[in-house]
């Protein structure tokens, strides 16, 4: 018999032996399993960007719009309740004034403060190489004392809101400008990027939230005519600051979806959305608000938990500093006061028109504005000003000249306080992880003495573990970017963090905390100005080459800094202070203020434009800057010259 032949029966004989097997196993009633059959995948639904509304809340402004519209809507982030009993008293939150500026120190501070900003003025030389000649206060003085308003309009074209149909409330420019004899107190739901929780009327956490809840929905109503019955078809983005109070976006989000009816959301992070919307995939972002300013470092869509920083000030503290100096030359207005909501608007408009960050305007120049308020003729005043205009904004980089006392202005990136709902938030994984931590360490520490060498084993797990705990400080710490903050403060979020994983394996937990606070509360201290807290977010990254990206692309971001000249005076502020050590691999430092812009291009067609180029491209190998015919040219690629407007300046090639 050939071997074919032999397998042939084998395999006869298999089939026989499986088919009586089955045999049995139908007599003894076992079924054989059946295949689910294949189920196909369910559609997933298209979403539509006209069903997606965006909201960003701002201690100022509230920004809302659907996510195909060009521009979100903004108006004031205010609203105005009306008393529910006659006899009430009037509360109404303060919008320039704020705690710590009454202290016996604030006067002094606010005068150390600016020397500084005296001092730093007079070292910076002007672009034609001349050193700035200063203008005291007094020679703007004697002549602003003795300047008398004129008349514009005897009857007044600004008036009160009407409230006679008494409305429950009034949101926005009409809760503005409610008069201040009427029943009705005035609320901003969320001051320096948090809830506006305090101890006065409607400061609780329900009164905040349903505060919010009434003018985003009066907003979606009014401005975006969304009827409210119909946003269960719609998904909300909600954007939060970096470093926020968790348990306070929770409730913001069972608001959204529970009461408002929003059918879905998704939490964004500012900084995140602000790469984003820029076009770029990494930056260290700087948000300049009204009330507070933040800086945080984003690689590719990730913000790096350790380089968040808030800073307690923003453009509401330059205006006040700005009145201030304003009232040492005279200001002529002299019935300005900082309880006056119309008061403040108008100091925020004057802000907004004369200051800049140009050091090459300077001297006494007059100027003139218009004071139109309710019930009173329309006035205008002259005024001369000197230095002032360029002292108030940089108080952004000398914070002491806000003259703010025994206030918190640095915060961290803490960990969460927890959650009482949540039976695994994060105090039981830490608790758990510590404990997990010790009992793998017990059992390696029992199996290498078990063995020959055991001790030896131990010994370089011991090793190990400190060298990776040196090398997650070297990491986190400032190492090569020391340079840019000594002097200012000597511990950073970073080594916060990075303390964290120390404490859990040398010292009990409760210990390890208390050390921990002590040290952020000593940097929290701290008023840094706004270059500083950029080098030290940069010099928290992780990596040599997340810090060059960084340096590489600075974007600026929010109202605070939309000063004339700005990006030139943040941009030499920081090369003068980053790490000699990253001037060198940094290839191209820039500071990014107003990505929005459209940028121009101009084709080379004739010798004369291409003059214009060789005649641009001389000037960047003198100055490292090009500019043409008060253009800027951002760059030449293919015989094209990319320029940006005249208002954004000369910028590095």
């Amino acid at each position: 018999m050939t071997q074919a032949e032999k397998e042939q029966d084998s395999g006869k004989e298999k089939e026989k032996e499986r088919d009586k097997e089955k045999e049995k196993e139908q007599q003894r009633g076992v079924k054989r399993p059946i295949a689910p059959p294949v189920i196909p995948d369910p559609l997933q639904e298209q979403i539509q960007s006209n069903f997606i509304v965006v909201i960003h809340p701002g201690s100022r402004t509230l920004r809302i719009g659907r996510a195909t519209d060009n521009l979100p809507v903004g108006l004031p982030h205010v609203i105005a309740r009306r008393h529910k009993q006659t006899g009430q008293p009037r509360y109404e939150d303060a919008w320039l004034l704020r705690d710590g500026l009454n202290k016996a120190e604030s006067n002094e501070q606010r005068q150390n403060g600016l020397k500084m900003v005296d001092q730093a003025i007079w070292s910076k030389k002007m672009s034609n190489g001349v050193r700035r000649t200063p203008v005291s206060a007094e020679q703007a003085r004697a002549y602003n004392c003795q300047i008398r308003p004129a008349v514009l309009e005897s009857s007044p074209r600004v008036k009160w809101t009407n409230t006679a149909h008494q409305p429950h409330h009034l949101v926005g420019e009409e809760a503005l400008h409610v008069n201040p004899s009427d029943c009705y107190n005035i609320h901003w739901p969320i001051v320096r990027g948090q809830l506006n929780v305090h101890a006065g009327a409607g400061g609780s956490l329900t009164a905040v939230l349903a505060d919010l809840e009434t003018i985003w929905t009066h907003v979606i109503q009014k401005q975006l005519e969304i009827p409210l019955k119909d946003l269960k078809y719609y998904r909300c983005i909600l954007l939060v600051p970096d470093i926020c109070n968790r348990q306070h976006v929770k409730e913001v989000v069972n608001m959204l979806l529970l009461n408002m009816g929003f059918s879905a959301i998704i939490v964004h992070q500012e900084s995140v959305c602000a790469t984003f919307g820029s076009g770029l995939s990494s930056a260290c972002v700087v948000d300049v608000g009204d009330q507070k300013s933040s800086l945080c470092c984003v690689e590719d869509g990730v913000s790096h938990r350790n380089s968040r920083l808030c800073l307690a000030y923003g453009g509401s503290d330059v205006t006040r500093t700005f009145f201030w100096l304003l009232q040492r030359a005279g200001f002529p207005y002299r019935d300005c006061q900082l309880s006056s909501r119309l008061n403040c608007q108008l100091l925020q408009h004057l802000k907004e028109t004369f200051c800049h960050l140009n050091q090459d305007i300077s001297g006494l120049k007059d100027h003139e504005f218009q004071i139109r308020l309710p019930e009173a003729p329309a006035l205008l005043y002259q005024v001369r000003l000197g230095d002032e205009k360029l002292q108030a904004p940089m108080g952004l980089f000398y914070p002491t000249t806000f003259g703010i006392v025994g206030q918190k202005m640095t915060s961290l990136q803490y960990r969460s306080q927890g959650d009482s709902e949540d039976p695994h938030d994060e105090h039981y994984l830490m608790a758990t992880q510590s404990k997990q931590d010790q009992s793998s360490k017990s059992a390696a520490d029992r199996k290498g003495m078990s063995r020959p060498g055991g001790g030896l084993d131990g010994e370089m797990s011991s090793q190990g573990g400190a060298g990776e705990l040196s090398d997650l400080n070297r990491s986190c710490g400032s190492g090569s970017g020391g340079g840019g903050m000594k002097g200012e403060t000597e511990f950073g979020p970073a080594q916060g963090e990075c303390l964290m994983g120390v404490g859990e394996v040398e010292e009990p937990l409760s210990a390890h905390l208390s050390r921990k606070t002590a040290i952020m509360s000593q940097f929290e201290s701290k008023a840094l100005g706004l270059d500083k807290a950029i080098l030290h977010s940069i010099d928290c990254c992780a990596s040599d080459e997340t810090k060059r990206k960084m340096y590489s692309s600075i974007l600026v971001v929010g109202g605070g800094l939309m000063f004339q000249g700005a990006q030139e005076f943040l941009l030499h502020r920081i090369i003068n202070k980053m790490p000699p050590s990253f001037r060198r691999l940094v290839d191209n430092l820039e500071v990014i203020t107003r990505p929005k812009v459209t940028q121009t291009t101009l084709v080379i067609k004739s010798d004369t434009d291409r003059a214009k180029l060789y005649a641009a491209q001389s000037a960047s190998l003198k100055n490292n800057s090009m500019q043409v015919n008060g253009l800027g040219f951002r760059s030449v690629l293919q015989n094209k010259l990319y320029i940006h407007p005249v208002e954004m300046g000369t910028f590095n090639t």
